[in-house]
């Protein structure tokens, strides 16, 4: 009687337990392909970033989200091989994601621009750089946030959000820059001498250089009220910029007072009447 019992139950779960272990074959079969075909993706992706040389640490981040997200995917298609309903754990996910998005929504936007900088590469550490009403040079580029020590040695940091959606000027990222200076001379002044003396200025000056592409300029630039105005212009490298400039000014001064060149300025008239 006892054989018969067993018999019959066996008989009746035999096709369950055979599904069940069909479908662990099967789950068992999905991870290990899909670990293998994850392993392959990761090395692709890796290849892309090294080729197109995207910072060490935004490579090591996004490499663990695409892994984490890959790995997601293939859980889910593991749940739904063994009979698992994925459509609530898809939900439960996009809400726990919509709700840590919502509350760290300043930190991914500073996030998101951190990694656009950083692959885009706008500005390098030692760069200087005018953002946001603020300049200074660039000491650090984090995945949140970029210090700038300013020439006042202070030092300023930008959440990367903000500076990647607003204008910057890289000042150091071309080898030279051009200096451009405006002098005020007296109408009675000798235009042909006052362009002379400053062409002479720009060709002599220690830092300044001269050739096709960059040439030495001197113009007429607009008539003032009580000056004519008139422009210099010459290439140093980046680092002489402000030493040249500074230089020119103050040798501009010097030239004009020794040729009897006048520099006019604002004056004044006070008539006193008697009565």
């Amino acid at each position: 009687m006892d054989w018969e019992v067993l018999e019959s139950f066996w008989a009746a779960a035999w096709p369950k337990v055979f599904e069940i272990g069909k479908l662990i074959i099967v789950a068992l079969l999905i991870w290990f392909i899909g670990k293998k075909l994850i392993g392959i993706a990761l090395k692709l992706v890796k290849g892309v970033m090294e080729r197109g040389k995207i910072d060490e640490g935004v490579q090591s981040f996004l490499m663990s989200m695409v892994r984490i997200l890959l790995y997601g995917v293939l859980v889910v298609i593991l749940a739904g091989t063994v009979g698992i309903q994925t459509g609530s754990i898809i939900a439960l996910l996009g809400s726990a994601g919509l709700a840590v998005g919502l509350a760290l929504q300043g930190s991914l936007s500073n996030f998101a621009g951190g990694v656009l900088i950083l692959i885009l590469k706008p500005f390098r550490i030692g760069d200087y750089i005018v953002a946001n009403g603020l300049e200074g040079t660039v000491t650090g580029i984090d995945i949140f946030y970029t210090k700038l020590l300013t020439t006042d040695n202070r030092m300023v940091v930008l959440p990367n959000g903000a500076l990647s959606n607003s204008n910057l000027i890289n000042v150091t990222h071309e080898e030279t820059r051009r200096v451009d200076l405006m002098a005020s001379v007296d109408y009675s002044s000798d235009i042909k001498k006052v362009k002379a003396l400053l062409f002479d200025i720009g060709s002599n000056l220690e830092y300044s250089f001269e050739d096709e592409a960059h040439p030495i300029q001197v113009y007429v630039d607009t008539y003032g009220d009580s000056a004519v105005n008139v422009g210099l212009r010459f290439w140093v490298k980046a680092e002489d910029y402000w030493t040249a400039k500074w230089e020119a000014t103050e040798r501009i001064k010097e030239v004009f007072d020794e040729s009897g060149i006048s520099i006019p300025f604002n004056q004044l008239d006070v008539m006193i009447k008697n009565k």
